[in-house]
């Protein structure tokens, strides 16, 4: 019986470029509410550019040009009315180093409920809350006062995920959320990835497709800007349907 979830980011008919080079190619997407979406394919295959529509990141380079519509919620994100930090406040990011602020554990955590004006009367629930969603309380409530730079590479990755949640995302963007940590910290950090699904929709970008097998429920295969394929995860490793997908699971090319 087919998959009946509701989408939470929707691509139509997307294209991107930068300057006169084009990165995607007419995307139509649906990625589930409360799945993990991993997305595979070669270096520069455009799953970073197509993950980095959702929140308009890409914006911050001025030669972006885009056509069609990416829809988080239902809502277009690129329409006039939709500001960036309401687009941001329902989308989370994750990116491929730690990116701590030089500040202590409890201030990286409640950064962004700060800075969206949040009262202070519920601080102290929502720094709990965070730490013990991304497995952290344990191994820091006593040292919150503590410096974040101090914190191993996986937990300080860890700590990235429990910031963004006093804001209360639906959509959690991940591009290589493991790529500069060993073995022990991938498994850590998958593991929370995991935890975390349903709560959350999970759009994951990996280099790894071992990781993409593991880590998502749902799979997608990009190739030369296009979307070649997407279908659950275990399918799309054990038996895809297009040419170009098993090439690359394959090791044919990539």
């Amino acid at each position: 019986m087919a998959d009946q979830s509701p989408a939470a980011v929707e691509f139509a008919d997307f294209s991107l470029w930068y300057g006169t080079f084009q990165a995607i190619y007419g995307v139509d997407l649906a990625v589930k509410e409360g799945k993990i979406t991993s997305m595979i394919g070669p270096s520069g295959c455009g799953k970073s550019t197509l993950l980095r529509s959702v929140n308009r990141i890409n914006e911050r380079l001025g030669y972006v040009r885009t056509e069609g519509h990416v829809r988080v919620l239902g809502h277009d994100v690129y329409a006039a009315e939709n500001s960036l930090v309401q687009v941001r406040k329902q989308v989370g990011m994750v990116f491929q180093r730690p990116n701590v602020l030089p500040l202590s554990i409890r201030d990286n955590i409640l950064f962004g409920h700060r800075l969206h004006d949040g009262g202070k009367d519920a601080e102290d629930a929502l720094l709990e809350s965070a730490l013990r969603q991304v497995l952290l309380w344990d191994d820091v409530k006593d040292r919150l006062n503590r410096r974040a730079q101090g914190l191993s590479l996986e937990q300080q990755q860890k700590l990235c995920i429990a910031r963004l949640l006093p804001v209360k995302p639906r959509i959690l963007l991940m591009d290589e959320p493991c790529s500069a940590l060993d073995p022990k910290g991938t498994e850590a950090v998958e593991e929370l990835i995991w935890e975390l699904r349903g709560a959350y929709t999970i759009l994951l970008v990996t280099h790894n497709m071992a990781q993409a097998r593991r880590a998502s429920e749902e799979c997608v295969f990009m190739l030369m800007g296009k979307l070649i394929e997407h279908t659950a995860t275990d399918q799309m490793f054990v038996s895809p349907r297009c040419p170009e997908t098993a090439d690359y699971i394959e090791g044919r090319y990539g």
